[in-house]
């Protein structure tokens, strides 16, 4: 009996080590993209994409750099992907000079799950302008809001209310909550 089990046990070990080196030729299971502009504008590549891992460099990430930037790490003037840097940055982290759209965004402008800018607007913002559920600026509007001028669900600032009325696009009743004059 244990020498039935003892054969039996030799030809699994056998099958599994030809099904291992059969995954190892095959190299990654995952392939992944590089495609790159020929024209280069102030030095790079007017495009640049980069995603996945590409196994001939050994880089496990691609990392675009260019104008237009698209890849798991992204640098350019429009950043695309899951980290992602530039001027206008979309991404699951984006860090945009002007303009930030992520996950996480930090930029002049930033929109996001949490935004951190000069205007911020965002589940969480913090900046100068603040606009979210839970918001904290210098002007600051959102069910928990903190800062100077500030519209929460337990204070209506009316500097606050005159600002976010004369730069927000819907009406000023709304802010108000027929508190206004």
């Amino acid at each position: 009996m244990k020498e039935r089990e003892s054969a039996q046990l030799k030809q699994r070990i056998e099958t599994l080590e030809r099904e291992v080196a059969a995954l190892k030729n095959r190299g990654f299971p995952y392939r992944g993209i590089r495609k790159r502009s020929s024209r280069m504008v102030w030095g790079l590549p007017l495009y640049d994409i980069a995603m996945g891992p590409d196994p001939a460099k050994g880089e496990p990430r691609g990392h675009a750099r260019g104008l237009v930037a698209i890849g798991d790490f992204a640098t350019g003037a429009l950043a695309l992907g899951g980290i992602a840097r530039g001027l206008v940055a979309v991404g699951g982290l984006a860090f945009g000079l002007l303009f930030g759209v992520g996950g996480l965004s930090i930029g002049a402008l930033a929109f996001g799950g949490l935004a951190i800018g000069g205007i911020a607007i965002g589940g969480g913002a913090v900046g100068g302008i603040a606009i979210g559920g839970g918001a904290f600026g210098y002007y600051a509007m959102g069910g928990g809001a903190l800062g100077e001028h500030v519209i929460s669900g337990m204070r209506q600032d009316p500097e606050a209310v005159r600002f976010f009325g004369d730069w927000l696009p819907f009406p000023r009743e709304f802010l108000c909550r027929n508190s206004c004059g």
